[in-house]
């Protein structure tokens, strides 16, 4: 019998620490319509993401993927880092 396999999540989000070790920080931000005032209010969600070989640094935008749970916290991994973040 052939196995169904669900599709992964993919988002973007910038990284907003990366001070662990093969950890970062993720931020996806998103906005949503207040359902009384209609106005549109900014939320976020903080992810932490499995970095393997630490490339990621902060500020960067980076694409992520679900995957099995690494530890407590991390159920994400890094895919790839689309732009790097300009440091002056």
């Amino acid at each position: 019998m052939e196995q169904q396999r669900k599709t992964l999540q993919k988002v973007r989000g910038v990284v907003v620490s990366c001070g662990g070790e093969k950890t970062i920080k993720v931020v996806l931000s998103y906005k949503i319509k207040h359902p009384m005032y209609g106005k549109y209010i900014n939320r976020r969600t903080k992810f932490s993401v499995h970095d393997e070989h630490n490339e990621a640094c902060l500020g960067d935008t980076v694409e992520i993927v679900e995957c099995r749970p690494v530890s407590k916290t991390k159920s994400w991994r890094l895919v790839e880092i689309i732009e790097k973040a300009v440091i002056e």
